[in-house]
Order: structure tokens, then sequence, then C-alpha cells
């Protein structure tokens, strides 16, 4: 039976699209918080093996971006189909769309499966492992074998947004997230798994929010859509809708991973090892830090693509800047509290054992970083802007230009031609991202006022 909650989420999405905003974005943040949380303790917990363990993580770190990256990635391609089906009123279509997704989900998992077992050892002596390499393919291997689980958990959240719904896949996220928390311990410590155990509570968490969403879907059954074998019919659009925002949104976070990658090949150049420690803890706060921006993107996504379908163009443009203002508001705010309390965040998960030899580097990385805050505000809105109204290729060149383009680019330049080491590459970060950022603003400004002029 069809809850009263999910036609609201529809009528919302094209009705009043600040509001939708605002309610889509809210669990959604909570959401990727309390995922970042959870990441952030695994690191903490990990820390408390030593800085080699912490380090071999954090060069699968990058690997473990692929399959969350290909997960929210396909999910983003449902998103939008989904949300522009709905805007279309073809419930049908939204439906079909729904198992479609599910099964591309599921091939594509079982391919990057087989290519990362086969290349993770070379993958990873070039990214300079060195000698934490035996910490890292122990995590890795465990994590890529479960990594269907990761991917469909990631991608089923799509299926969600593209009804409106964000509030149901929190819930399911807490619980995950909550799970984990109470199993690092137990599988690292008490089981004497090291490294290992981390990796199975990932797993095993994944397996527990799968559970969740398909009760809703397919036991419960109140869901807007229903993504059933007995709706499905193949159909070539529907398919080439969810993959031409789906891939390359995927590759488009695969391009995250690729710089993580690079850049910590960088930073054993002018740094050492500790450097990477330092780079992927940092990340995990940073990610912590941008969580509301990237959660405002996300459901920018959504609202945008129901009103491209219905070609109420107006709305997304009232969509586009309130989501950049508030974004603004919250990135300032952010970036004040974590430079002023760097030290305090950063004592956090460098306090034991050799961990602590990487306290001031990382105190250093999180007071620069923060620069950069302001201007992804705008730049993460406008981005998604283009995976709403169906130009994935856009959106994945944009991220391409930004971070393999403008940011390695600078941090060569200032960490390696200028000499300035360390300190050198992450301030290259903060000015690749400031740049491109902008530049993607007025991008998205201009494409917006295109649609409107010729809907005119």
């Amino acid at each position: 039976m069809l809850g009263n909650d999910s036609l609201d989420n529809v009528d919302v999405m094209l009705g009043n699209p600040k509001k939708a905003l605002i309610k889509m974005s809210i669990p959604l943040i909570v959401s990727l918080l309390i995922t970042s949380f959870y990441n952030l303790i695994d690191a903490a917990w990990v820390s408390g093996l030593g800085a080699d363990a912490l380090a071999g993580v954090g060069f699968f770190t990058p690997i473990f971006m692929i399959l969350v990256g290909f997960g929210n990635g396909l999910g983003s391609g449902a998103a939008f189909a989904i949300s522009k089906y709905v805007g279309e009123e073809n419930k049908i279509k939204a439906d079909n769309a729904s198992i479609h997704s599910i099964l591309i989900d599921i091939i594509i998992s079982i391919i990057i499966t087989v290519i990362l077992l086969v290349f993770l050892n070379p993958i990873l002596n070039a990214m300079g492992a060195g000698q934490t390499i035996n910490y890292a393919t122990d995590y890795g291997v465990i994590i890529i074998l479960g990594s269907i689980l990761i991917i469909l958990s990631n991608a089923l959240y799509g299926i969600f947004r593209g009804e409106g719904d964000t509030t149901r896949p929190m819930y399911a996220m807490i619980a995950s997230a909550v799970l984990n928390m109470i199993l690092d311990p137990i599988f690292i410590y008490t089981f004497n798994l090291g490294v290992k155990g981390a990796a199975y509570a990932t797993l095993i968490s994944a397996v527990f929010v799968i559970a969740i969403l398909i009760y809703w879907f397919y036991i419960k059954k109140d869901t807007f859509l229903h993504p059933t074998l007995a709706n499905f019919n193949f159909k070539r659009d529907i398919s080439t809708d969810i993959v031409k925002v789906g891939i390359p949104a995927s590759v488009q976070l695969l391009n995250n991973a690729f710089f993580a990658a690079v850049f910590s090949a960088l930073l054993t150049y002018v740094g050492s090892t500790d450097s990477v420690a330092v780079y992927s803890t940092g990340w995990r706060i940073v990610t912590i830090g941008t969580t509301p921006l990237l959660a405002i993107g996300t459901a920018l996504i959504s609202v945008i693509a129901a009103n491209y379908g219905a070609k109420n163009y107006k709305n997304i443009q009232i969509a586009h800047r309130y989501a950049m203002k508030v974004s603004i508001v919250i990135s300032v705010g952010v970036m004040v509290l974590t430079n002023v309390f760097a030290g305090d965040i950063a004592g956090i998960f460098a306090s034991s054992g050799s961990s602590t030899r990487i306290l001031p580097e990382l105190t250093s990385f999180l007071a620069w970083i923060v620069i950069y805050y302001p201007t992804m505000a705008v730049g993460v809105a406008s981005t998604y802007v283009f995976q709403g109204i169906g130009k994935g290729i856009t959106a994945m060149f944009q991220t391409i230009l930004r971070e393999t383009g403008f940011t390695i680019f600078f941090a060569v330049l200032l960490g390696v031609v200028l000499g300035y080491g360390v300190w050198g590459a992450w301030m290259g970060i903060v000015l690749g991202e400031v740049v491109s950022n902008n530049i993607t603003m007025v991008w998205a400004d201009w494409q917006i006022k295109k649609l409107i002029d010729i809907n005119d």
C-alpha cells in the first residue's frame, strides 16, 4: 500500500523546490555525517594498531572510494531517471527504472570485483605502499570480495531519492553505522583480527542496511516505487538514462580515487608514508566538514530532475541558487570551527602509540585545507545541476578538470617545482578547488539560463 508521505514527497519536489531541497537535505546530512563518523571511528580504532596499519588502510582508501563511487554514481543515475519520469507523471516507467537500476548495479559490481582482485597488488605497489602493503591487502581483499554489498547499498539509496524520500535511508544508515561502531573493537581487538576485523565489520554493516531497504521495498511495500521483476520490461531508453548519468558520475568519483592515489604517491615523494597517514585520516575529517554540501548537492539532483521532466526550468534556477546560498553559510561556519579546533580534532586520531608522531602534521593539514570550503559550496551545487538535467558527461569533465587538472597541477607546482614540500601539496588542493569551483558555478548558471530562454 502506498503511503501518503511518498506522494507528498513527489508533490513537494515539483511544487516547492526550496522546501523539497531542505526536506531532502536534512536526512541526507544526518546520513552522510553518520557514515563519515563511523569511517573516522574505523580510523581511530585502526590507529591503535600503529601508524603503519593506519597508513596501510589509507593506501587502500582510494580503492574503497572506487566502490563507494560506483555505488553513489549508479545511485545518482537511478535518482535522475526516476525523478525525471516522476516529473513526466509516468509511474509505470519510474517503477521499471527502479528495477533496471538494481540489475545494472549487480552486473557492474561483479565486473568491478574481478578487476580489482586481479590488479590490487600492482595498484598498491604503484601507490608506494611499501612496508605497509600487508596491512593494505589484508584489509582490501576482504572489502573487494564484499564489494557488491557496498555498491548495491549505496545504489539503492538512489531509488529512494528518486521518489523524494531521504528519511528512510537515513534510518537504515544510522542503524548500519551504530552496528559498525559496535563491531569494530570486537573484531579488531577482541577477536584479534587487526585490520581484517575492520573490514569484516564494514561488510556486516552493509548487509544489515540492505536487509532494511529490502524490507521496505518487498515486505512492507509502502514505497512510491515498486522495483519488482513483475514491473521489469527492458527498455533501452531507461537503461540509457540511468547509465548516461550513473557511469559518468561513477567515473567522476573514480577520478576522486585516482586523485587520492596520485596524491598519496606525491606525498611519499615530497614527504613520507606518515604524510599518507595524515592525508587519509585528515581527509576523513574533511569529508565530515563537507558532508552538508554534498548532501545538499545530492538532494538537488532529484529536485532538478523532477522539474526538468516537468519542464519547470525556472524552478531549477530557484533550487540551484538557494542550494548555493545555504551551502555557503554552512561552509563558512564549518571552516571557522575546524580551523580553531584543528589541534583538538587531530588529537582524537593521533593520541596513542606511534600515531602520535603525525599529530603536528595532521593539525597543520586541518588548519590549512579548510580555506577552500566556501568555494566548494558553489562548486558542488553547480556540478550536480548537470547531473540533474542528464548531462553526466559534463559533470564528469568538470570533476576531472578540478581534481586531475587544476589540483594536481598546483600540488606538483607548489610541492615539487617550487619546493614547498608537503605544505605545498596541501595548498595545491586549495588553489585547484578555488579556481575550478568558480568556473563550474558560472557554467551552471549559464546552462540554466539557456534552458529558460529556450522554453520562453
